[in-house]
This record gives C-alpha cells, structure tokens and sequence, in this order.
C-alpha cells in the first residue's frame, strides 16, 4: 500500500499552497460553467405527462408543489424489477432532511421519477424509510423523452447526448433532469447524466479530498488502498 511522502510542515505548506491556486482556478472555471449553464436556452414541455403517486395521478406542474422550480431525479427502476438500482439507492440514502429545506427556501422541489409500477416504488420506499416524493412514469412517455429508457423500439437510441452501440434491446439509465415553471408553462432547462450525477448525496466529493480517495480501481496514484474497489456507485464494499 503507497502512501503520500512524509514531509516538514514546511514543505506540505509550500505544496498546499501550489495546489490552492489550481484549487481556486477550478472554482473559477466551475463558476464560468454555471453561468454558461443557467445561460442555456430551455425548452418548452407541451406533452401532457400523467403519473402515478400515492394520492393518485399527478401531472408534472404538481411535481412542483407550488415552487418555482423542480429537480427531477431519474431513479433507475425498471418494472421487471423487484428493487431500486443500488447506485440511486446509496446516493438517494445520503440525502437530508436539510437538504431539502434548503433547496424548499431557495423556492426548488425535489421528486424521484421511475418507470416500475408505483406499488414497487412504495414497497421499495417503505423498506428504505424515505419520504421523498416518488412517483410512477409507467406506460408514459416520459423515461423515454429523457434519455433515461433506452429502447431503439421506441426512438430512444442515445445516454448521456451520445448514441449507444446497441438499443435494440432496453435498458435503464439513471439522470437528473430541471425544469422551470413560468405562470402555467413548464420548460426544461438542464438534464445530465453518468458521472455528472456524482454529487448526489456527497460522499465522492468528500472522498476526493482525503489521501486514499475513492479506493477505486482507476485512481492515480495506484497502490492507495489495500482493497481497490470498481467503479460502482452502489457503496456495497
């Protein structure tokens, strides 16, 4: 097992301070990007969604709860199954009460959207004590339209903006998809996918700043931990 080089403080303070500068360069290049994002253009969403919730069907301007805005989580789910995707699971696990409240001040809602039947969803939910909004896209469009069901029998070839090498047979993908509420217009403005969804729940971004890291087998500098880990989000090992 490799670990850092032993130094003076002296030294570590000399290389800390080298490392903020590109520290501070990124946190201006991240807040470059978030207004290059906030700036994108945004799309009207004219289809007539319906879903089940557990008060009964729900449209997507009920998702926002009166807010102005929404955070729709595309939690992988697919009907055949009997449980979540583990990788949604362990992130959705790390999200607070606080969370919430914070994102509620900042006039935001949060709800979780997946193409399994709402009585598996409520089951699954049960069985993991959330309380987050939940609710079923089943026998809609809409898993579809963003990028999250791929299925070449339903026009829905591409994750994550790029084509995939074979949608002739479906498969779900997880996302993260805002929307925008404008009086009784609702535009989509931002979905991302893959490893842009790595700040749900924390734990990578904290991860990132210890000496061993995520402990997963694509890490540099090899050798940081005595049990090297895939790339799998899921925080079983």
């Amino acid at each position: 097992m490799t670990l850092p080089r032993v130094v003076s403080r002296e030294e570590w303070l000399a290389a800390r301070t080298e490392l903020l500068a590109k520290e501070k360069d990124l946190t201006g290049k991240r807040d470059a990007l978030n207004i290059e994002r906030r700036n994108l253009p945004m799309v009207e969403v004219t289809k007539d969604y319906v879903f089940d919730g557990p008060q009964g069907q729900v449209r997507l301007a009920d998702m926002f709860d009166g807010r102005r805005q929404l955070i729709i989580y595309h939690f992988m789910f697919d009907p055949s199954w009997d449980d979540g995707c583990p990788s949604c699971t362990a992130g959705t696990d790390e999200l607070s009460a606080g969370f919430f409240d914070h994102i509620h001040t900042r006039d935001t809602s949060y709800a979780m959207v997946s193409r399994a039947p709402l009585a598996k969803l409520e089951r699954y939910k049960t069985k993991k004590g959330w309380d987050i909004p939940w609710y079923s896209s089943f026998g809609t469009d809409f898993n579809y339209d963003f990028g999250v069901t791929i299925d070449g029998a339903h026009g829905s070839t591409s994750y994550n903006y790029r084509e995939v090498d074979d949608a002739s047979e479906s498969f779900e993908g997880p996302g993260r998809s805002c929307f925008l509420r404008v009086d009784a217009r609702i535009f989509h403005t931002y979905s991302q996918y893959a490893r842009g969804l790595e700040s749900t729940g924390g734990s990578y971004y904290f991860l990132d700043l210890t000496a061993l890291g995520r402990q997963e087998d694509w890490e540099e500098p090899k050798g940081r931990s005595d049990s090297v880990r895939k790339a799998q989000p899921d925080f079983s090992s």
